[in-house]
């Protein structure tokens, strides 16, 4: 819960492919005992298609996957739970239709990493759709949300557990 309006606590880990949202949206969510919804399940077969295949997204391909994690987010509050939900939301725009999606009651954990760090992490990933050719797109696509409202930065050059309670001692500090 937001300890400010007693609204059920709605969090998107975000960042670009191997900053680990799932890793810290699992932990995020298991502190704060809210529900975790893995985003990347939520893809059309389409779009994994397409990742795989080394091929980017385009906003076109995006729309669709956004709207049902909105759709996700809005459900989980409107039955009064708290959610952390996983997904890249690489651009401004993403992020407003996320935002309204919730009623504008949505938090965002952003993490924030090296090129480099990214890259090993990729490689070292098993059996994920995302090849790390693709990273320089999502980071060329990227629109760092640095002053956005509700939204906290943490640096993943961390131990998972040392990033889910950067994460956790974050958002707290501004809800």
């Amino acid at each position: 819960m937001n300890e400010q309006s007693k609204t059920p606590l709605a969090i998107i880990v975000m960042g670009v492919s191997g900053s680990g949202k799932s890793s810290i949206g699992e932990g995020v969510a298991a502190k704060l005992g809210i529900h975790f919804i893995e985003g990347d399940a939520l893809h059309p077969a389409a779009n994994v298609e397409k990742m795989s295949k080394g091929i980017p997204l385009t906003d076109e391909d995006r729309w669709p996957w956004l709207e049902k994690i909105g759709r996700e987010i809005s459900a989980s509050l409107a039955k009064g739970e708290g959610v952390a939900v996983t997904c890249s939301a690489l651009k401004r725009i993403y992020r407003e239709r996320l935002r309204a999606a919730a009623g504008g009651h949505l938090y965002f954990i952003y993490l924030e990493g090296s090129k480099e760090l990214l890259t090993k992490r990729m490689g070292e990933r098993k059996g994920h759709f995302m090849p790390t050719s693709l990273l320089e797109s999502q980071l060329q696509t990227l629109e760092v949300p640095t002053g956005e409202p509700g939204v906290v930065t943490v640096d993943i050059d961390a131990t998972i557990e040392e990033i889910v309670d950067a994460s956790v001692k974050s958002l707290r500090a501004i809800l």
